[in-house]
């Protein structure tokens, strides 16, 4: 019985010591105590995770969201007149105002019949057609690019004759001051920059280039660029370039048989330059390279999409005057609707046409409406453009 009772106590004893064993096993290792130990994952239980940062709520673009807010709102014939830059000729305000509102037009072309005797009464001319919608403006444009062709009686600024044969230094000083003129005049679109390059003294667009040789037109092109950047849009003219070809667009439609290859080479280093340096337009030239499509560039798709998709263009291409197609007296062009048609159809976000005096633009307008209804032109296309427009008068408003 005593060996028993000893057997039993030492059973007892080894029994006890375990269980004090795996107690502590189990409980008496305190994360921060000496010794401790981080116990074992149990199996099976998901691994411990960090809470995820918060996401930033990206900002919210005014400009933007004011222009999808007013795009929303539009009818589709709003959205194809705020595709039009217009022309009314004279310099009374109330009647500028009265053709912008009366249109819904995104824009105004300003002539020489438009130009008052000074800076003053031009300013009175430019604010009178913004009064009605200020958050809106309509983009008002001017051919001013010095020399040959200069608007503003005012503007001594030296043009191309005498910039080609200067440094680009010269270039956008000179640019940058006519910019200043054109702000202070109200005028927020400049088509001043010609990106056309020929050495041939017989071509009509001579006088007016900027460099003989791509080399030097290129870099007076983005100089002109730069001078004119934050004060008033720029505008490079005439792409795919005239240089190409003696014949004046402004009556007849110009053709030439130079490969895309040879443009490259000769023709768009310009262009490229201006829209690397910011260009906010180009402007189509009337004139067809007939290896890349017969039609003017104007009214062709495959030079949109060269501009777009090679060239990596996301601003405003606007036509050249559409009323210089009708002055070719060439029967495919005597209908000035199907132009505007044509026109956007082939990609221009907007139609620049100095209409005749006394013309209703309500024809050109309803042309492209039709256009829109019957599918040559997509819907989706028209409200991209309206928008980028709305996006550009917007930015207009929020400056003044």
């Amino acid at each position: 019985m005593r060996a028993a009772r000893r057997r039993s106590a030492a059973v007892a004893a080894v029994a006890l010591s375990a269980t004090l064993l795996l107690s502590g096993a189990l409980s008496g290792c305190v994360a921060g105590a000496p010794g401790a130990t981080v116990p074992a994952r149990t199996a099976g239980a998901p691994p411990a995770t960090a809470a995820p940062a918060p996401t930033a709520t990206p900002p919210v673009d005014p400009v933007a969201a004011y222009a999808r807010q007013r795009l929303a709102n539009l009818t589709l014939r709003q959205k194809v007149a705020g595709l039009f830059m217009l022309h009314l000729p004279g310099t009374d305000p109330a009647a500028l105002r009265g053709f912008v509102d009366r249109y819904g037009l995104g824009g105004v072309i300003l002539m020489g019949d438009n130009i008052p005797g000074g800076p003053a009464e031009l300013a009175a001319e430019t604010a009178a057609m913004k009064v009605s919608d200020p958050g809106l403006p309509p983009l008002i444009g001017v051919d001013e690019e010095g020399g040959d062709v200069t608007r503003l009686p005012w503007d001594a600024q030296p043009g191309a004759g005498s910039l080609r044969a200067q440094d680009p230094a010269a270039t956008q000083a000179a640019f940058t001051r006519r910019a200043a003129l054109l702000r202070d005049a109200g005028i927020s679109v400049n088509f001043g920059t010609v990106a056309d390059v020929t050495a041939d003294p017989d071509s009509f667009i001579a006088d007016r280039v900027l460099g003989t040789e791509p080399g030097g037109a290129a870099a007076r092109v983005a100089a002109s660029v730069t001078g004119e950047r934050g004060t008033v849009f720029s505008t490079l003219k005439h792409f795919p370039g005239h240089g190409e070809s003696e014949a004046d667009s402004h009556h007849a439609v110009p053709s030439t048989a130079v490969t895309k290859a040879g443009w490259a080479t000769r023709d768009l280093p310009p262009f490229r330059a201006g829209i690397d340096a910011g260009a906010e337009f180009v402007m189509f030239g009337h004139l067809a390279y007939t290896h890349v499509d017969a039609a003017p560039a104007s009214l062709s798709a495959a030079w949109h999409r060269i501009l777009t998709d090679e060239l990596g263009f996301r601003g405003v291409s606007i036509t050249d005057d559409l009323r210089m197609l009708q002055d070719t007296g060439l029967p495919q062009y005597q209908d000035p609707g199907e132009n505007a048609v044509q026109a956007i159809a082939a990609g221009n976000t907007m139609v620049l046409d100095v209409i005749p005096a006394g013309s209703d633009p309500s024809a050109l307008i309803d042309a492209v409406v039709a256009a829109v209804r019957n599918g040559r032109i997509p819907a989706a296309q028209v409200d991209a453009d309206a928008l980028k427009l709305l996006e550009l008068r917007r930015s207009l408003a929020s400056k003044e």
